[in-house]
């Protein structure tokens, strides 16, 4: 098939590497041809020019995206001709926390208390209501940490609505948890389900840095519950291709924080530590072939993103249980360059490899 994907970057690219193989074609949205999937497929600009969505569409037998941040309107164009996969609901509520959190609430998964913030009364009124710690964060398009301010007190009221500039914004209670957990899944055509183990990540600065795959000490009840919750929001929103999850594990139990439709960065160790990556599944899911196995090659994995600069990578090509995959961008500070996948045989062998790598990670 030949599959259009809304965008070029580095989950473009590695989709376009996994369906390759598949005997798929890709074009991809994007202005210049500088991006990470730029030399991997056909190029179409989308921006302010319907002719060249009509490109695209001509190119394409299924369009997929790369971020939630991706316009509803395009999609609801493109998709009166040829299929959208993940579909209109889908993108329509994830790129909206307020329209995120109430799914949450319809289908009885737990998340952490919240209300919207339109005006300084909203902010006093919602401070006084949910309590503090809490997080404000804008509705619409923050990721990687931008766009939120943590409250701690009352007196911070008037500097964290400053600090939305007027956007629609969320105040989310503060949720005491032991570890932050993720949960990756793709749901098929035929509406066949496959779920990825949870996996625990660390962030730094907002940014994802270290993912363990999977998480471990983790009950089968959790797994379980976990997959109770995905397979309800997929369900709901007729979800096709990979959806990710965030969630907060408490001592009372899991609390889901987000969720992503599409691959995700805590789902990059798959590509050498699952026997099919997300970035297969989600193409095999979109264009209507079996999915595929979703269970872990090692009892260990990890995956450490390289941020700001590439850094030592020699240590990465001198180890031989990892791997390393750059994304063909230039540095830039708290930018996203690529990442380094590690197996291991035992929890020994992971730590060792981590320590080895530590020159890509934060102190």
């Amino acid at each position: 098939m030949k599959i259009g994907v809304l965008g070029a970057g580095q989950l473009g690219r590695m989709m376009a590497i996994s369906g390759y193989p598949l005997n798929h074609q890709f074009g991809f949205s994007g202005n210049t041809n500088d991006e990470p999937a730029s030399l991997l497929g056909h190029m179409f600009a989308l921006e302010d020019n319907a002719e060249n969505i009509e490109s695209l569409v001509a190119f394409a037998d299924v369009i997929t995206y790369e971020s939630e941040n991706t316009d509803v309107e395009i999609v609801k164009e493109i998709n009166k001709d040829i299929p959208v996969y993940p579909g209109e609901k889908s993108l329509f509520t994830t790129q909206h926390r307020g329209r995120e959190k109430a799914l949450f609430d319809q289908l009885n998964i737990p998340c952490a208390p919240y209300q919207m913030v339109n005006s300084l009364a909203d902010l006093t009124k919602a401070v006084s209501d949910i309590g503090l710690p809490a997080i404000l964060k804008t509705a619409t398009e923050g990721y990687d940490g931008k766009g939120q301010f943590l409250m701690r007190h009352t007196d911070q009221i008037k500097e964290a609505f400053d600090s939305m500039q007027g956007v629609e914004s969320i105040l989310e209670g503060f949720v005491n948890f032991k570890r932050e957990l993720s949960l990756i899944a793709v749901r098929g055509i035929d509406n066949d389900h496959k779920y990825y183990p949870l996996v625990e990540n660390t962030h730094h600065d907002g940014i994802l840095r270290l993912t363990i795959a999977p998480a471990q000490t983790i009950d089968s009840k959790v797994q379980e519950t976990a997959e109770h919750y995905m397979q309800t929001l997929l369900d709901e929103m007729d979800h096709v291709g990979v959806l990710t999850i965030e969630l907060f594990e408490t001592e009372n139990g899991l609390v889901v924080n987000e969720m992503a439709p599409r691959v995700h960065n805590s789902g990059h160790w798959s590509i050498e530590g699952a026997h099919t990556s997300q970035f297969e599944n989600h193409i095999r899911a979109i264009s209507g072939m079996p999915l595929g196995d979703t269970s872990p090659t090692h009892a260990f994995s990890a995956m450490i993103n390289i941020i700001g600069k590439i850094g030592p990578t020699d240590l990465v090509l001198n180890m031989a249980n990892a791997s390393l995959h750059l994304y063909d961008k230039t540095e830039r500070e708290n930018r996203k360059l690529g990442h380094i996948n590690i197996i291991a045989n035992s929890q020994a062998q992971l730590d060792t490899s981590i320590q080895q790598l530590k020159d890509f990670l934060p102190n």
